[in-house]
């Protein structure tokens, strides 16, 4: 049949109509069409604030509204479903990707300017002349320095697209002129293995702080020079890690598990399973391994901890892990915000539910350490609730929990005394971090010949200088408190001053040296202290 050319589109016009019209009628059960159908609850809301919009008397940012409601309705459904606002976003991508674009420091505001902490090791600020305690004044002729100075306004000067370039001013102690230095932004890393060294001729030590992208990579390059330096055992420190990504926590059990052991199983809405299991890729399937987690170890820590321990490899040391086993997935909200929504359930190689019971009030599941601080858990392992209904029993016979937590193969206790966490308080909130910047800003030139290991190893913090930390925090009417614990005081100092110095390798070395969870696993190797390696 011969149609006329000047009738397709309309044939095809027809078609196309039919085709939607037809398509329409027809039933087709959980597509994401209909999942995402128009229907009345959600109408209600936007009719809701389309009223607020065009009709309430005053004028009111229904932006804010949308993003209380959305906070309302993830607050009814569990405590790991969030909303991450627009202006937080990029932040969490940073994070979890591992890197960001910038020019590479680390920095306070200092009595109104921005002070240069450090610069990362091969970063632009280093290789463009950057040093440790210069004042950024100025970035391409906008001022950073006065009283209205904010941290995130700061970062976003300093922050840009790679390639592009940024002109600062510089002040520099002993220097009488303003300094100009041009930076090319490029991509800097926000390491997650803070420390890599090794506790003794034969043991190695890992912390990892989250499970970033990197992550793993990281790992895999500590974990192969810890061995070229002569490591057949390893510590990984887990403690305070808050969790990330499960595929990099599988990558890493991966790395200690012999060919096809269950690593995980995750199970949706729907009771549908996926099992992951580990390959013949691993490092270290044969060396001796001690996992170190606590109260603050969650979410992918757990699966590595747990993948472990239920498949009977290493020693799992410290106290019980947060209690956390849900999986979420981030989704994008279209509008630069996104949600990450509670998607899945994990369990562990022997089928346990680590997740703890949660309820209505998020604050209370948050603030659980209270709890366990007050039922004496943190002191003794007796004291730790098991519910013997959630009792499971690894391939060697060891029997394991549910129900909240992976519970240590070996406890240490937490020393909860009123003068050490007031010490490790003062410690973590950045408050000894002034100190010690502030510190060093009058007296860096004598560390300049101070090697790392010289620092850590030698180098002695006087009575004098903790002194002065008193006044400087105000807890010199309290000296005498805090007596029988100037030795934790002085190692405090000197970590902070050696982050600062160094950075975190150094400052996790000498934290390690009075560390009773360390302590605990060299008493296990048979040994009864650090065995101090200077090479």
């Amino acid at each position: 049949m011969n149609f006329n050319n000047k009738y397709i589109p309309l044939i095809v016009g027809v078609a196309i109509a039919a085709g939607i019209f037809i398509g329409s009628k027809l039933n087709f059960a959980h597509t994401s069409d209909t999942l995402f159908a128009t229907n009345s609850k959600k109408d209600k809301l936007n009719k809701l604030i389309d009223y607020i919009d065009y009709e309430y008397v005053d004028s009111v940012n229904t932006d804010s509204i949308v993003d209380v409601t959305v906070n309302g309705i993830l607050e009814n459904l569990d405590p790991h479903s969030v909303y991450i606002p627009v202006d937080e976003y990029q932040a969490n991508v940073d994070d979890m990707r591992g890197n960001f674009t910038g020019i590479g420091i680390s920095f306070y505001v200092h009595q109104d300017s921005l002070a240069v902490i450090r610069t990362i090791p091969g970063g632009p600020a280093e290789r463009a002349g950057i040093i440790s305690g210069d004042r950024i004044i100025a970035a391409d002729g906008i001022e950073l320095a006065g009283q209205s100075l904010d941290r995130d306004s700061i970062s976003a000067y300093l922050k840009g697209t790679r390639g592009s370039k940024v002109n600062l001013k510089v002040q520099r102690r002993g220097v009488a002129e303003i300094l100009d230095v041009a930076i090319e932004r490029k991509t800097v890393p926000l390491v997650s293995v803070d420390a890599s060294y090794k506790l003794n001729n034969t043991l190695g030590y890992i912390k990892i702080n989250r499970f970033a992208e990197t992550t793993f990579d990281e790992f895999k390059d500590a974990l192969k020079q810890l061995k070229k330096d002569g490591a057949t055992k390893l510590v990984l420190d887990l403690r305070d890690n808050p969790g990330g990504y499960i595929t990099t926590a599988e990558s890493i059990v991966d790395e200690f598990l012999e060919d096809d052991k269950l690593i995980l199983v995750t199970k949706n809405k729907n009771g549908e399973e996926e099992e992951s299991f580990s390959t013949s890729k691993g490092d270290f399937e044969d060396g001796k391994l001690y996992v170190l987690i606590n109260e603050n170890s969650a979410s992918a820590s757990e699966i590595v901890a747990g993948a472990l321990q239920d498949n009977d490899k290493g020693t799992i040391v410290g106290r019980r892990s947060f209690g956390k086993g849900l999986v979420q997935r981030e989704m994008s909200l279209g509008d630069g915000s996104a949600v990450r929504l509670t998607i899945a359930r994990y369990y562990t190689p022997t089928g346990r539910s680590i997740q703890k019971p949660y309820g209505d009030n998020n604050d209370d599941y948050y603030n659980e350490y209270e709890k366990r601080y007050k039922n004496g858990e943190l002191q003794s392992r007796d004291s730790i609730a098991v519910d013997d209904s959630l009792k499971y029993v690894t391939p060697k016979g060891k029997i394991v929990y549910g129900g909240g937590g992976i519970i240590p193969d070996v406890f240490v206790p937490k020393d909860t005394s009123m003068q050490s966490e007031t010490i490790e308080y003062v410690s973590r909130n950045g408050f000894m971090s002034y100190f010690a910047f502030e510190y060093l800003d009058a007296h860096r030139e004598e560390f300049n010949d101070v090697s790392e290991a010289q620092f850590v190893y030698d180098y002695i913090i006087d009575d004098s200088l903790v002194d002065e930390f008193s006044e400087y925090a105000k807890l010199n009417k309290n000296r005498s408190f805090f007596k029988d614990y100037d030795k934790a005081l002085k190692t405090a100092i000197k970590a902070n001053l050696a982050q600062q110095l160094y950075g975190m390798n150094a400052y996790e070395m000498i934290l390690n040296q009075e560390d009773p969870v360390l302590k605990k696993v060299l008493e296990l190797e048979g040994r009864s202290n650090l065995t101090q390696i200077k090479d």
